[in-house]
């Protein structure tokens, strides 16, 4: 039996009949026909006169005297009419004499515009080209400024109080809007400094920066709302308890330093009723002065910017606030046995100078990337640790050492320079030896080889480049150098200091570190780790 044909093949075909057009319609549809027909030969026709007179405009150039270019000149007045005189056309391989050089033509990198107010508070901004903004509050204030015992854990209460209720806005009020303008908002403390930062699209400058402003200077900080944030605190205090590896670089600091610097940035575990919203107001007060704050912002104009800002930020008082607490490097021991089969380490130095000292801080920074390191299990190339010498002289050779890394944690005037290690805690004092012993490398004279030395500037550069093409970084960077330093250091000096940086300013970093007294941190199964003295005794 034949295969049946679809059913639209069955059905008889009726045809449209077609539409009656007055005669004079027709006429004109023809008339238009032909008029198009006439426009594509004229437009055909012009392309290939233009062609002709390029070419003939081009030969000149190339060689020979130019004869031709009253010709060309009439080809092309031809095309455009009459004009000036006549423009001879290069080959785009060659350089054309109207052309500036390409550096000139380059784009500057954008310069930090600054603004500092009659009350103290600063306004920095750098217009960074694209579509959207970042823009941060900076405060000089942290858990270093924490000067009695019941100020304890403020900072951590403030990270999670933060963008709340304020005292023109309700919460519901605050989310709605960050939702409406389209913004991301985050606040988070350290030690020495607190930031309040938002990004959203350029247009909604206005709208970011009010909201930022008002919340980062104006919280209301309730009882009731505080009360939710203590409860809280306290399920992730006892979280981050249960893990002391996570805690481990909070423990290093409360034993390397007694002061501001040594005060816990997690808030204290147990009775937590002294963080109320009157004791945090009366804190945001003596801390959230006009000379302590920094409004930072990349992607947008300075004076746009100013005018936005300065009326709320004109507000803020003018006093230097609480005086900071004195802090002083001791160094020492901590321990914290767990049922972990591995052996969480810390050795750290301090690093005299912090921040401020520009060339031993650019010294440091070359100084850690050329340790690099990383974990045992690492996919990737220079660019996670894998040619650094922790990598290939500790990683590579030991199959109990499951992470090795360099650290700093630094700070104004001071700071801990170090290693962190993970290891097989039977190899605990293994590690321990080995750690010492690369310190001590770099600190000997001719320890470092012009090939590492040029890898480590090279990768410190890379690093600087790549974190500032994010406009938040960019921003970050902008607030937190106008705290310590009063001025911001553009990208290119920071290039140039750590070109500069030679192998013996990384030697004489190294030789510094280690004769200060060493700090000790370890956490897991500690029956083979080393006293603190014998430790002590291997520098």
């Amino acid at each position: 039996m034949s295969e049946r044909a679809p059913i639209s093949h069955c059905l008889p075909i009726r045809r449209k009949p077609r539409p009656t057009i007055d005669r004079s319609i027709a006429i004109a549809i023809a008339r238009d026909r032909d008029a198009h027909s006439t426009s594509t030969m004229l437009r055909g026709a012009k392309n290939r006169a233009l062609r002709r007179a390029y070419a003939a405009a081009a030969k000149p150039a190339l060689g020979g005297p130019r004869a031709d270019a009253k010709a060309t000149h009439g080809a092309l007045a031809a095309i455009f009419g009459s004009g000036g005189e006549a423009r001879t056309f290069a080959p785009m391989s060659e350089t054309h004499a109207h052309d500036a050089p390409t550096e000139a033509r380059a784009t500057a990198p954008p310069t930090t515009s600054v603004t500092v107010l009659a009350n103290g508070a600063t306004i920095a901004s750098e217009n960074t080209p694209g579509a959207t903004l970042a823009c941060g509050a900076y405060v000089d204030c942290g858990s270093a400024r924490e000067d009695a015992p019941w100020k304890r854990g403020f900072s951590h209460a403030l990270e999670r109080a933060a963008f709340r209720a304020t005292k023109h806005r309700s919460g519901f009020r605050v989310t709605r809007e960050c939702e409406t303008i389209g913004a991301n908002l985050s606040a988070s403390a350290s030690r020495e400094q607190f930031c309040f930062a938002a990004d959203a699209l350029k247009t909604r400058a206005a709208e970011t920066v009010e909201l930022l402003l008002d919340c980062a200077l104006n919280p209301a900080l309730e009882n009731h709302e505080i009360e939710r944030v203590v409860e809280n605190l306290k399920t992730e205090v006892k979280e981050l308890n249960e893990n002391p590896q996570a805690l481990l670089m909070e423990a290093t600091h409360a034993t390397a330093y007694a002061g501001g610097l040594g005060h816990a940035l997690v808030a204290p575990s147990g009775d937590l009723s002294h963080i109320t919203g009157d004791a945090l107001r009366e804190f945001v007060r003596e801390n959230f002065t006009a000379p302590r704050v920094v409004l930072a912002a990349s992607g947008c104009e300075h004076d746009e910017l100013v005018r936005i800002a300065e009326p709320m930020l004109a507000t803020l008082p003018s006093g230097e606030g609480s005086p900071e607490t004195p802090t002083t490097y001791v160094g020492g021991d901590f321990r914290q046995k767990s049922d972990s089969p591995i052996t969480s380490i810390v050795l750290g130095f301090e690093f005299k100078g912090g921040w401020r000292d520009t060339k031993a801080s650019t010294a440091m920074t070359v100084l850690t990337m050329l340790l690099g390191g990383g974990g045992s299990f690492s996919a990737g190339g220079p660019g996670k640790g894998m040619y650094s010498r922790l990598y290939t002289r500790v990683l590579n050779r030991y199959s109990w050492a499951q992470n090795c890394t360099a650290f700093h944690s630094i700070f104004n005037d001071t700071g801990i320079v170090g290693i962190s290690a993970m290891a097989n805690s039977a190899h605990t004092g293994d590690m321990v030896k080995v750690m010492a012993g690369e310190l001590q490398a770099v600190a000997a004279s001719g320890g470092v080889s012009p090939q590492e030395l040029e890898r480590a500037k090279n990768a410190t550069v890379s690093s600087i480049l790549m974190n500032l093409e994010s406009k938040a970084v960019v921003a970050e960077d902008i607030g937190r150098q106008m705290l310590t330093y009063k001025y911001r250091k553009s990208a290119a000096d920071f290039i140039a200091e750590v070109r500069a940086v030679s192998a013996q300013d990384v030697q004489k970093v190294a030789s510094d570190l280690l004769a200060s007294a060493p700090t000790v941190a370890m956490t897991g199964e500690l029956h083979a780790a080393p006293r603190y003295e014998d430790i002590k005794a291997m520098f």
